[in-house]
């Protein structure tokens, strides 16, 4: 696998030596597990909890998308006795599970005609599809009324992104995105080490991820293949331009690593993995995003495997930081602290700060430790600065029925949508192989016009949807 260093290599590894943490591109270690810490301080008080199920019987959800991620949708909120009068696929071999749980719900395969039929009907809708119909479905049930739980990364592009942060305002629905680790209790442990000062100040945080685990790097398929009876293969494409149908090259699972059907790696992970990174440290706008190395880079897929640094600015008492992420097996250098017999696990996060270090291995915010393990025996556990979570699919629907208000959802869209915004804007990076200085304000590249571009996207006639 080749690598192409997109910086001077001088300057790059002056500016790592100069921060003390220089990056290193190397094959993919082993998983380690994490050692027992000292004995913590007591548990926080225990989260609020769902009231009992009738109270979201008279709720009427309706599901976009019913298979991979989408079936987990139907299994977990069926469990609190939620009505779905109608579900939506593309394809039909994909809504078993659907229609067993809810045998009675009308079904679709656009969500468009759904949204037109039903929306009367509905009072919240759950969106597992393909990235690239994430705003469309997302846009439309909000200008509806209808409170919507979408999954990660919340859009297909940073101007998306962008819409969806003022819609959440405009129309005053609760909504959550799907990034589930968001209401476990690892990022608020994280949280609360960062924020009891146990590494000091933060001045780089590294993720790494073992994805992509879908073809990328690759060139569009010539010829194409008879559309199954059971795919509405228009309806997929959906705001994506058009092109012929290839079996098993987008369709179900491939789309991830395709420029016009999803976001790659980063898009992928990076609203699960730099999670506690956004709660804990609040960055705002960066200053730019750069990407420091990837494989060669087309015009049809991502790269196979790529280093993006994201910049961020002093913000209030938070000095500014460097972020860095590694995808496609590439890792950072073992952190200075880390005891020679403990490796670096298949994915996770390292925060360096002026004070300290805090490893966390695993996607979610698995098990952070402070390294040294003797630091850790000897700061335990922080002590707790935030409420715990009652799960991340209950936080929405207690919002949905008025349990909680709208905004309870904490990976609602007003948090989402800044998150997604700045991740995105590595991938446009990473198309653009160079350096890009970002003016949040103003949504605009400002020292290379041709990277604006990316910030948005032509839709297909018929799927042009914003905020009205």
């Amino acid at each position: 696998m080749e690598l192409i260093d997109l910086t001077t290599r001088r300057d790059f590894l002056r500016t790592a030596a100069a921060t003390g943490a220089a990056l290193s591109v190397a094959p993919l270690l082993g998983c380690v597990t994490a050692q027992s810490a000292g004995a913590p301080p007591a548990a926080p008080a225990p989260a609020p909890q769902p009231t009992s199920l009738p109270a979201y019987r008279h709720l009427r959800i309706a599901y976009i998308g019913t298979g991979g991620i989408g079936g987990q949708h139907l299994e977990e909120t069926s469990k609190y006795g939620v009505q779905c009068p109608c579900f939506c696929d593309v394809d039909t071999t994909r809504c078993e599970q659907a229609a067993k749980l809810f045998p009675d719900a009308k079904r679709y395969q656009d969500y468009r005609e759904m949204f037109d039929k039903e929306h009367k009907n509905i009072d919240a809708v759950m969106i597992g599809t393909p990235d690239h119909h994430h705003f469309p479905a997302t846009i439309i049930a909000m200008q509806l009324g209808k409170h919507v739980y979408t999954q990660k990364p919340l859009t297909h592009t940073v101007w998306e992104a962008r819409q969806l942060a003022a819609a959440v305002q405009k129309y005053k629905v609760a909504t959550q995105m799907g990034n589930q680790g968001h209401a476990a209790e690892g990022w608020r442990l994280v949280y609360e080490f960062l924020h009891s000062g146990a590494i000091g100040d933060v001045t780089e945080s590294h993720t790494w991820t073992d994805r992509p685990i879908w073809p990328q790097g690759i060139n569009r398929p010539e010829g194409e293949d008879p559309v199954p009876s059971t795919l509405n293969w228009d309806a997929w494409l959906g705001p994506a331009p058009s092109r012929p149908y290839k079996a098993k090259v987008y369709h179900a699972f491939a789309w991830r690593g395709w420029w016009d059907f999803g976001c790659g790696a980063l898009g992928d992970m990076a609203c699960h993995m730099m999670d506690g990174l956004f709660w804990a440290l609040d960055p705002g706008h960066p200053v730019s995003v750069e990407p420091l190395a990837a494989t060669a880079v087309n015009n049809e897929t991502f790269p196979k495997a790529s280093i993006v640094k994201w910049e961020f600015a002093r913000r209030g008492r938070r000095p500014g930081f460097s972020a860095y992420w590694y995808d496609g097996g590439l890792i950072p250098k073992n952190p200075a602290g880390l005891e020679p017999d403990r490796k670096l696990a298949a994915t996770g996060n390292l925060f360096i700060g002026t004070k300290g270090a805090l490893l966390v291995q695993g996607d979610y915010g698995n098990s952070p430790r402070l390294i040294p393990e003797t630091r850790m025996r000897e700061f335990g556990r922080p002590q707790p600065l935030l409420e715990r979570s009652p799960g991340h699919f209950e936080e929405w629907l207690m919002a949905c029925v008025g349990e909680k208000p709208v905004d309870y959802p904490k990976s609602n869209f007003g948090y989402a949508a800044p998150m997604t915004e700045t991740i995105l804007l590595g991938n446009i990076a990473l198309r653009c192989g160079r350096r890009l200085e970002w003016d949040g304000p103003a949504l605009t590249i400002r020292n290379f016009a041709p990277a604006n571009q990316y910030v948005t996207k032509e839709y297909r006639e018929g799927w042009r949807f914003g905020v009205s």
